[in-house]
């Protein structure tokens, strides 16, 4: 109570908050505590200038430490490089606090992290206080009918933690849900099914076979497949590498279960294009 408003995107504020959030849990894979927590901050003391030090003012910190790991020094240097990452193959791909530090950036904002091995990280956040009239959203519904559906999605993503969150949600929402980690376990569901598969959603970049590839293939099984790529990496710059058309359905990574759904159902509700018709099909009036 009592937070002063802030300008800024509420969706970018919500993606620094999962990738945060995101690299806290992989920072304590035996478990540990997360905290997230707002601030009025006065004026913040300048005795020892360091890397992040904002000037006196008027700001609203916005909080998230963990109890996991830690950084060395080293590691803290290139924190906010892009594709810089500490994790494995698949794990990551080096964005996330690069991703945070634009946005935060862009916002206006400061950004300042304190970490030691085996102490813990905290990440503060500072945004300049608005002076602007603040405006109270709606409180959205537990569950959005609008966004179930019995539809058949195909979920192909080789990212474990991705994947989960992705069937889940969809399930939940009533959908049935057909699963692969990879475009050649994909291609082996696709064989033995013999339904409807209306809409595929699939990771860009992958070992082996990229989305693309993968959605080009499936399209030989289910003609009508509509497609939704996600993806860690930009949306611009992976169509300068060839894989996505600029006119592409995309989703960034990370991404809530309320816009997946949200995405998934606007798809799913463009009604399909009529196929033109052939010499074959045409009445004799025609």
């Amino acid at each position: 109570a009592g937070i002063w408003p802030v300008l800024c995107d509420s969706g970018q504020i919500e993606q620094v908050l999962l990738n945060l959030a995101v690299n806290a849990r992989d920072a304590m894979p035996i478990g540990g505590r997360l905290t997230i927590e707002t601030r009025n901050v006065q004026s913040v003391p300048l005795e020892a200038p360091r890397p992040g030090e904002v000037e006196p003012g008027e700001w609203v910190r916005l909080l998230v430490r963990d109890s996991g790991c830690g950084m060395s020094p080293e590691v803290k240097a290139h924190l906010f490089e892009p594709f810089f990452t500490t994790k494995g193959p698949g794990e990551g791909t080096g964005l996330g606090l690069a991703t945070v530090h634009g946005i935060v950036a862009q916002s206006g904002g400061r950004l300042r992290v304190e970490s030691e091995p085996g102490e813990g990280t905290t990440f503060e956040i500072y945004f300049p206080r608005s002076r602007a009239q603040a405006t109270k959203a709606a409180t959205p519904p537990m569950i959005d009918t609008k966004t179930s559906g019995t539809e058949t999605i195909f979920v192909v993503e080789d990212d474990h933690h991705v994947r989960d969150v992705t069937v889940r949600s969809l399930r939940a929402a009533g959908y049935r849900v057909l699963l692969a980690g990879n475009g050649r376990e994909a291609f082996k569901i696709a064989a033995g099914e013999t339904g409807r598969v209306h809409l595929l959603v699939t990771d860009v970049v992958m070992p082996e076979l990229d989305g693309r590839a993968v959605a080009d293939r499936l399209r030989l099984h289910f003609p009508d497949l509509r497609v939704l790529f996600v993806s860690g990496y930009a949306k611009d710059a992976i169509a300068r590498h060839g894989v996505l058309d600029p006119e592409i359905e995309f989703l960034a990574k990370p991404f809530t279960p309320a816009s997946l759904l949200a995405r998934v159902r606007s798809l799913l509700d463009v009604p399909l294009p009529r196929p033109r018709p052939t010499s074959a099909t045409r009445s004799p009036s025609a």
